[in-house]
């Protein structure tokens, strides 16, 4: 199927002159004379890109780009101008059109910039659809009302740039959440840096979170680049910020309150352009009464709170995770994706889950190993492993 070019122009030398050059070039050529029958044919004919000339009598070009931008964001539009009419084009640049071509064409340019549009509307598309398929990887999986709740917190939380405290349990994926919130942002496209702060040696956290100069670290130490400068442009997602030491704390408060930082051993400052999301398995406020938080740090993280459930408060949705579950160990393994009878689905049901969707999963990757026939029954549940259910 060939893409279709729509020619907006009240000139029809100029349409005449396009359409035979496209045609020959192996583009389908649709027509317009004024911007009310340009926006009649994209409804209609619903082309892949339009050639728009700035001036028409009527409704001129730049009122039917906006329009066209309106309805149809994602389709291309190139402009046409003549002499003299640069601000005019730049404008319709600002306005979302993709470029513009000067009066007289020069055919070689025409047939190169459709095709940078076309290539570059491609790779939009290709993009939408791995993040597509990012988020669905990262999907909060089941559909009950804690769940559906969740999910309406982290898109209404995710397109802005507020600082976010995820809580809940170990195990009940407050990683997963931050993922989606990510990936549901402003700024997609950008990285997201993961930090453990429980798994980080005291000694060494301001240097991962901050960087470090040459030789701040001891003589043979090369420079580094910390945390939050890697997360430049995107989401930095500090995990079990409730093991932090009080004076890192300190620091962090700092660089959120000025937006920038300093590389251990270094002077230069360095602005920081990163979204914070925090979690914790701790209750903070518990923890600040105790001396072990910073209270002016949990009130600047916690703009936006969301709550993960534990699973034992989202049982209907045992027999969703399971499922998901199956098909990732199948896809992992040369077997046959097997099959949960309903007995041991009833004890999962029965069961309190204290590892939540973490103590799921590793039982189901367990048995998609162990278990040689395609049926999961109640007697290939390894009782050390599942407690008494």
């Amino acid at each position: 199927m060939y893409p279709a070019v729509l020619i907006v122009d009240d000139e029809e030398k100029i349409i005449e002159s396009l359409e035979g050059i496209l045609s020959d070039d192996g583009f389908e050529v649709l027509h317009a004379f004024n911007g009310y029958e340009a926006l009649k044919k994209i409804e209609m004919e619903s082309p892949d890109i339009v050639l728009l000339d700035i001036w028409m009598p009527g409704m001129d070009g730049i009122e039917t780009l906006k329009e066209i931008k309106k309805v149809y964001p994602s389709l291309p539009v190139i402009i046409i101008t003549g002499h003299g009419s640069i601000e005019s084009a730049v404008e319709a640049t600002k306005s979302g059109a993709f470029d513009f071509l000067e009066k007289p064409l020069s055919i070689d340019r025409v047939i190169v910039t459709i095709n940078n549009a076309l290539n570059f509307r491609r790779l939009e598309e290709e993009n939408k659809y791995l993040r597509k398929k990012t988020i669905e990887k990262n999907s909060i999986t089941g559909s009950s009302p804690a769940v559906k709740k969740l999910y309406r917190e982290i898109t209404e939380a995710a397109p802005t740039d507020a600082s976010i405290l995820i809580t809940g349990e170990n195990g009940t994926g407050k990683e997963l959440v931050a993922k989606t919130i990510h990936q549901l942002s402003l700024t997609p496209e950008g990285p997201i840096i993961i930090v453990n702060c429980a798994a980080i040696p005291e000694a060494n956290i301001d240097s991962e979170l901050f960087g470090h100069e040459k030789g701040a670290m001891g003589e043979d130490t090369a420079r580094n680049k910390g945390k939050f400068e890697l997360a430049s442009g995107g989401t930095l997602f500090l995990d079990e910020i409730g093991d932090m030491n009080l004076k890192t704390q300190a620091k962090i408060l700092r660089a959120i309150e000025s937006k920038t930082f300093q590389r251990i051993g270094g002077g230069r400052v360095i602005h920081m352009n990163v979204r914070i999301i925090v979690s914790t398995n701790k209750d903070l406020e518990l923890e600040i009464k105790k001396g072990n938080f910073r209270e002016d740090l949990f009130y600047r993280l916690n703009v936006i709170p969301i709550h993960v459930p534990a699973l034992r408060e989202r049982k209907e949705d045992i027999v969703d995770l399971v499922n998901v579950f199956l098909k990732i160990f199948a896809s992992q393994t040369t077997g046959q994706e097997k099959q949960i009878s309903d007995d041991v689905i009833e004890a999962f049901n029965k069961y309190d889950w204290p590892g939540n969707v973490r103590e799921l999963k590793n039982l189901i990757e367990r048995l998609s190993i162990m278990v040689k026939g395609d049926l999961v029954e109640l007697k290939d549940i390894p009782s050390p492993y599942f407690g008494d259910c």
